[in-house]
């Protein structure tokens, strides 16, 4: 059984030990921290050995004409896709070891030219926070829709009481708001601009909807709920996700409290200036459940789809109902898929542990002199690879990269779509001949699309996937695809 107290400290204990750069600043800055950590099973003890493989954090995402044709901008640097692109760079690294003779911890031969998991092992998702897009719509406890007792106006602002920061796994949904709202009235222009950002950068919060005293039938005789002095009485209430729905399809109904969001629609993440083109990261990792972590590329090598055994979130707002919602309902009833492809059901957990860099932990120990406070602009990328395990980037590029150097190899992020690209056309090259797996040997294949298109197996599971569950997954333009 797994401990996800245990995961939570193991992957904040790691990220302790990376260098400083490209870390928040703390009271000031904030960000999101996901990890994949792999599972060893003992024989006959029991025991589950846990090593951190790949390591992520960000909240940021580049907007539509920001995406380059090359494939050397990193598009999506949430905290999610940074630790699951990293974690490609390792089931390379490890697959180089497999076709070259060198061996392997990860990998054991299957059919010809496929190789498959070694026995007891098995990757677990850790995430520091709810998912953005649909896992994040989740429901405001009885506790938190009846704020009187732990929210106390004050010069027209609610603040927050007292109360322990950890909450405990069997309670979900029971931790601190992000954000809490405003009271009715004029807000400054700076409380505007932060609830603006909060939800730009998919932060959970909040928005009480002030409603008229509710009319009750006659002859009710429920009492009204209580409320601060000068406040109407509160409808119940969920959390904000800045995710919006994707074109297409339906939106938000944005009724009052419970009413606000859609649930269970594609959404794109949140992201300030110019809208992206990256799906919420609960839409990605609900993909991942089907087609697996490991991608088209990889697809070529393995006899079957890398899925996260469980997935783990640290202490803040959650629903255990809206995870499965958001993860695994949505493509449950997904048949019809090849072999090597299946549905997940990864087990789903919460730890009481806080990531010390949460929004809420750097509201807590922010100092007026500090200045606002706000996401931290670098993505940082660890993975246990020999050569360059740490890549930290900004606006999709390394960061502190200059003007002069964009366009060349100075300024590619190791996690970019044509450096992972490279990285695998590396292990083709190192495979015997003889040893290639079928797909990459019957059609001449140069460009990153011919090799993806190649993965038939995976093409056909996403296919299905896409007709049965998402039918509204934006396409990826040809043209940002073509590189070779």
């Amino acid at each position: 059984m797994i401990n996800a107290d245990e995961v939570a400290e193991l992957c904040y204990e790691r990220f302790s030990q990376l260098p400083r750069r490209g870390k928040p600043e703390p009271g000031r800055e904030w960000t999101l921290l996901a990890a994949v950590v792999k599972l060893s099973r003992g024989d006959s003890s029991g025991s589950v050995e846990k090593e951190v493989v790949s390591m992520g954090t960000g909240t940021k995402c580049i907007g539509q004409s920001a995406m380059s044709p090359k494939g050397d901008v990193l598009n999506d640097s949430h905290a999610e896709v940074i630790a699951r692109r990293g974690c490609i760079r390792y089931l390379i690294q490890e697959l180089h070891g497999a076709v070259s003779g060198r061996g392997s911890a990860l990998f054991c031969a299957s059919q010809r030219g496929k190789w498959r998991l070694q026995p007891g092992v098995s990757f677990l998702l850790f995430t520091s926070h709810t998912p953005c897009g649909d896992a994040s719509i989740v429901p405001v406890t009885v506790s938190q829709s009846q704020p009187c007792p732990a929210v106390t106006c004050e010069n027209g602002r609610e603040k927050a009481g007292g109360g322990d920061l950890k909450r405990k796994a069997e309670e979900p949904g029971g931790g601190r708001t992000s954000k809490l709202p405003r009271v009715e009235g004029k807000a400054t222009q700076e409380e505007e601009e932060e609830e603006e950002e909060e939800e730009e950068e998919g932060i959970l919060r909040r928005n009480v909807t002030k409603t008229q005293p509710e009319v009750k039938p006659s002859g009710s005789s429920d009492p009204s709920p209580t409320a601060c002095a000068g406040e109407h009485p509160q409808v119940p209430d969920i959390h904000r996700t800045g995710a919006k729905c994707v074109p297409g399809g339906r939106g938000d109904p944005m009724l009052p409290g419970g009413g606000y969001h859609r649930t269970e629609v594609l959404r794109v993440k949140p992201g300030r200036g110019e809208p992206t083109l990256s799906l919420s990261c609960s839409d990605k990792m609900a993909r991942w459940g089907v087609l697996g972590f490991q991608g088209a590329l990889l697809s070529h090598y393995l006899e079957e789809a890398l899925h996260f055994s469980t997935v783990v979130v640290g202490g803040g707002p959650y629903s255990q109902e809206a995870m499965h919602r958001a993860l695994v309902a949505r493509c449950s009833h997904v048949s019809g898929l090849p072999a090597g492809f299946s549905v997940s059901s990864p087990v789903l957990l919460q730890s009481s542990l806080e990531f010390p860099f949460s929004h809420s932990r750097t509201e807590l120990q922010h100092q007026a002199a500090q200045g606002r406070v706000s996401p931290c602009g670098a993505a940082i990328s660890w993975c246990n690879v020999a050569q360059q395990p740490l890549d930290v980037t900004a606006n999709g590029y390394k960061q502190g990269v200059t003007k002069k150097a964009l366009g060349t190899r100075k300024a590619r992020s190791l996690l970019c779509k044509l450096e992972l690209f490279h990285s695998f056309l590396s292990l083709v090259l190192a495979t015997e001949p003889s040893s290639l797996p079928d797909s990459l040997r019957a059609a001449e294949l140069h460009t990153y699309l011919d090799y993806k298109q190649a993965s038939q197996a995976y093409q056909q599971a996403w296919q299905q996937l896409r007709s049965q569950a998402f039918p509204l997954w934006p396409r990826s333009a040809r043209d940002l695809l073509l590189f070779h």
